[in-house]
């Protein structure tokens, strides 16, 4: 684990007595792991949702891993925002950190994102952190579909998540093109992948 990695009672936020929001861009959008008062579709200006994060433990292994979810520079996310109660919020933040922070390859930080409605809230997200050992960066296609097929950690495979990634995004009406292009690919490799293995 990152040393520098912050704790979820370090990062000072929210004030003593406010809601919190929490952004959610990957499998938290359709399975939060904490309470919620209520949620908006929001838009984080400056990150895209990204295949950037190699999965060594839900997804696959050290020394096959697998795909997951992160946001990397640049660009623009669609998401949700989630509002959290004030008398939740320490019990939401220490589920969140016990969810994403394992390895400390998401950085968290706070930041405004855009509600549904226009408002601008500072909600908390977490970042892919350049530099760690699970941070791949912008693979090419094919590269980010190899990965996806080979990955199977104690959550099951990288495949099936990616699937189940796609088929939430389209359901909520969110464009991600380079996901359903890597998904396809992935299928493609994964039925190579089991036949090699088979011979």
């Amino acid at each position: 684990m990152n040393s520098h990695a912050l704790s979820a009672s370090e990062i000072a936020w929210p004030p003593a007595g406010a809601d919190a929001w929490v952004f959610a861009y990957g499998s938290l959008m359709w399975n939060p792991c904490f309470p919620i008062e209520s949620s908006s579709r929001a838009l984080l200006h400056g990150w895209h949702r990204s295949l950037c994060i190699l999965s060594i433990l839900n997804r696959g292994t050290r020394e096959r891993p697998g795909l997951a979810l992160g946001l990397d520079r640049g660009g623009s996310c669609a998401g949700f925002a989630f509002r959290i109660a004030p008398a939740e919020v320490m019990t939401a933040l220490d589920k969140l950190w016990r969810r994403e922070m394992a390895t400390s390859v998401y950085a968290p930080r706070v930041m405004p994102v855009r509600l549904e409605g226009g408002d601008r809230v500072p909600a908390l997200v977490f970042v892919a952190r350049p530099g760690h050992p699970q941070y791949v960066g912008d693979l090419a296609p094919e590269q980010a579909a190899a990965l996806v097929a080979q990955g199977v950690g104690g959550y099951g495979t990288a495949l099936d998540y990616l699937r189940n990634v796609v088929r939430h995004l389209d359901e909520f009406g969110i464009k991600d093109c380079p996901l359903h292009r890597v998904l396809r690919l992935a299928e493609t490799a994964s039925v190579r992948l089991e036949a090699k293995e088979a011979d």
